[in-house]
């Protein structure tokens, strides 16, 4: 199994080098060169199978020769042993045709540390082997900071430094990255947006001679492996409800585009998907791209689900690169006019294959905040407010004829303030984290200036 960038002009590389290099060379985003797929009968002999088995069967084939598989077994169980659902990634029933996927019995309770709880373990065991050390750089609009630094920290052979938009995350998101006290991770406040930190982590890579030099190496959905390890729970929750032997939709509160992609992944593998949803707040750049064929970057509105308080949509690169038939000079074209225009077009033919398999809806602050209440009042379910998102569009997407499963992305209690003006409830911290507002920060503020941060990371990183 071999790795291909979706610009067409970086080396191909196998899984392990692709994990650890993050974004190619060309800028581009690694993705395999063909799509493993599963027999119904391979499908159907999944239900009911544990979560850690799934995963191991679902990542196996994109492996290679870089794993084995008792490594990957092993890793796998150690990435997920502190998940606090022995399910790891249950579903709840909301209504007659409509489950919700809880995605947030991980340590930082975010959905993010399905991969990056395994991608820890992935990393440490390949650099242990080749004697090595990397320096991650990580953008977050809130989850992925936290979750890779609680996978990271304390690691012998890996640096973190992550940047997060000053003072656009929840309270909880910021001091769950603030707080650790290993040394080997840093917190670095950034003024500005997420787009903002995004764009510096990708500047950062694309300075040769700053990569090379301190190792650099990313953890951002930019990164396969996240990707690849978010696939699993698509499977266990569609043969839950019936897969392959009948269909089933998903609807995905989405930002920077990599859960949902792991969506079509799952599809494109012979999970029988009917349709993936694109749940969007008020920033809705997904939802106008795939109304309009026009992907155009509009100003980022805070709101109060700042996860998806995004306009550059990584992830959405690779399906394009998909929808344009693997074409990497038609991507580099796009993603070239983005950078210096701030829009493309799609193509009728890329737009008509996008439609084919996404769907999409935007959600208002007021109907997010409605969602929360009327769920809770319904079900006796509390949303955080992106899963919320999720669950209203999805409401407008049922078919009768399949199930309806939305992703819950986040536990309720990474929002309290959205989560009790909605409802009247303040919703607890879990044990493990109930300590959280009394522990120190440690969090260095941060201009948005690449020069700055790589002389920041430079320096504080361990040679």
């Amino acid at each position: 199994m071999r790795y291909v960038s979706t610009r067409g002009t970086a080396p191909v590389l196998p899984f392990h080098e692709a994990m650890l290099t993050g974004l190619a060379r060309d800028g581009g985003l690694y993705v395999p060169e063909h799509i493993p797929t599963f027999s119904l009968g391979e499908i159907r002999a999944l239900a009911g199978l544990p979560y850690e088995e799934v995963a191991r069967r679902v990542m196996l084939p994109f492996l290679g020769d870089s794993f084995t598989e008792d490594e990957l077994a092993e890793d796998i169980a150690r990435a997920y042993a502190g998940f606090a659902h022995p399910a790891r990634a249950p579903l709840k029933q909301l209504d007659a045709n409509h489950f919700l996927l809880e995605l947030f019995h991980g340590p930082t309770l975010a959905f993010k540390d399905f991969a990056m709880q395994l991608i820890g373990q992935l990393f440490q065991r390949e650099l242990t082997r080749r004697g090595s050390r990397v320096t991650i750089v990580g953008a977050t609009s809130g989850d992925t900071g936290s979750a890779a630094i609680e996978a990271f920290r304390g690691l012998e052979n890996v640096d973190v430094f992550i940047l997060y938009p000053h003072g656009r995350v929840s309270e909880v998101q910021r001091r769950q990255m603030t707080t650790p006290a290993e040394d080997n991770v840093h917190a670095l406040a950034l003024d500005g947006h997420f787009d903002d930190c995004q764009a510096r982590v990708k500047d950062m890579f694309n300075d040769f001679g700053f990569r090379d030099a301190v190792g650099l190496a990313g953890v951002n959905s930019i990164n396969w492996a996240r990707v690849l390890a978010q696939v699993v729970y698509y499977f266990t929750a569609a043969t839950a409800l019936g897969a392959p032997d009948r269909g089933v939709d998903f609807t995905v509160p989405t930002g920077n585009f990599g859960d949902i992609f792991a969506g079509d992944i799952a599809r494109r593998m012979g999970l029988p998907i009917g349709r993936l949803v694109i749940a969007t707040n008020q920033n809705d750049i997904l939802h106008r791209c795939l109304t309009t064929g026009v992907y155009e970057t509009h100003e980022v509105i805070p709101s109060i689900s700042p996860s998806m308080d995004i306009q550059v949509s990584s992830n959405f690169e690779r399906a394009l690169f998909h929808a344009y038939g693997g074409d990497g000079a038609a991507v580099a074209q796009l993603m070239d006019e983005l950078k210096t225009t701030g829009r493309f077009t799609v193509s009728q033919g890329a737009l008509e294959a996008l439609r084919e398999i996404f769907a999409s809806g935007r959600v208002s602050e007021d109907e997010t905040a409605a969602t929360i209440t009327r769920t809770w009042a319904a079900t006796r379910e509390l949303l955080c407010p992106h899963s919320a998102v999720g669950v209203a569009v999805a409401e407008a997407h049922l078919d009768p004829a399949r199930p309806m499963v939305t992703l819950a992305t986040a536990h309720p209690a990474k929002f309290p303030a959205a989560v009790e003006a909605a409802t009247g409830l303040h919703p607890p911290l879990p044990p493990h984290m109930e300590t959280l507002y009394e522990r120190p920060e440690r969090v260095t503020e941060v201009p948005n200036d690449l020069a700055a941060l790589e002389t920041l990371i430079q320096e504080r990183r361990h040679a």
